[in-house]
């Protein structure tokens, strides 16, 4: 193999004891690579359970507009494709209404292909594009299963929930009466979360692994 062929790093995005994610440059351009081999031993089942389920996430959304690509995943490095934006709280889309237009219908493709994001109360899996367009990343909490079944559905209900309350910080005036409704309308799968794995998922992050997280909400208007 060339030295050509070997891919260079050009900046660390990310690390933690999942792994480390770095911008990486070969010579088909930008990708970006999670890297297992830093993780603690005692992380590292976890931690490769997340990365393969980031990419049979992926797999199940091959070709939709605005999801990162698999390009390799071997067990120990996941690659994929790289978008040029920011996260939401980096570039906010205050007052644009045609953000979350756009981002609804791409959550709409994500579960017609039988794919629930599972995470997007975080405004940092939310990008804004370099044209202003929304892109979802990080599919490593993704389910898949039938798009009709009434767990899917259920699932992408509190997807839409989630983009909701994003519209609610920034185009609070845009919501209908219906959007309004469906923030207020929470599942058992909320109450369920927020009664037994939220206290645990807040217990292994912020006691054990030193996570400061806030479900990456960004500033408030």
């Amino acid at each position: 193999m060339s030295s050509d062929a070997i891919p260079s790093e050009v900046s660390a995005l990310k690390a933690d004891s999942f792994g480390r994610i770095a911008l990486m440059r070969d010579a088909h351009g930008l990708f970006v690579r999670r890297d297992l081999a830093h993780v603690p031993l005692w992380l590292r089942l976890p931690a490769w359970w997340l990365a393969r389920r980031e990419a049979r996430g992926l797999q199940a959304v091959v070709g939709l507009e605005a999801v990162p690509q698999l390009l390799r995943w071997d067990g120990r490095r996941l690659d994929r494709s790289y978008m040029d934006g920011a996260a939401m709280y980096q570039r906010p889309p205050r007052g644009d209404l045609t953000y979350f237009r756009q981002a609804r219908r791409r959550l709409q493709s994500l579960h017609r292909r039988g794919v629930a994001h599972n995470d997007l109360a975080k405004e940092a899996n939310w990008l804004v594009l370099a044209d202003g367009s929304p892109g979802i990343i990080d599919f490593q909490l993704a389910v898949r299963g039938n798009p009709r079944s009434r767990w899917m559905r259920l699932l992408a209900r509190e997807d839409l929930r989630h983009l909701l309350k994003h519209k609610r910080t920034y185009c609070p005036d845009a919501l209908t009466p219906v959007e309004r409704r469906v923030l207020k309308r929470h599942s058992w799968v909320r109450e369920a979360w927020f009664a037994t794995g939220k206290p645990v998922y807040r217990f292994v992050t912020r006691r054990l692994l030193k996570w400061e997280d806030n479900e990456g909400q960004g500033p408030k208007p």
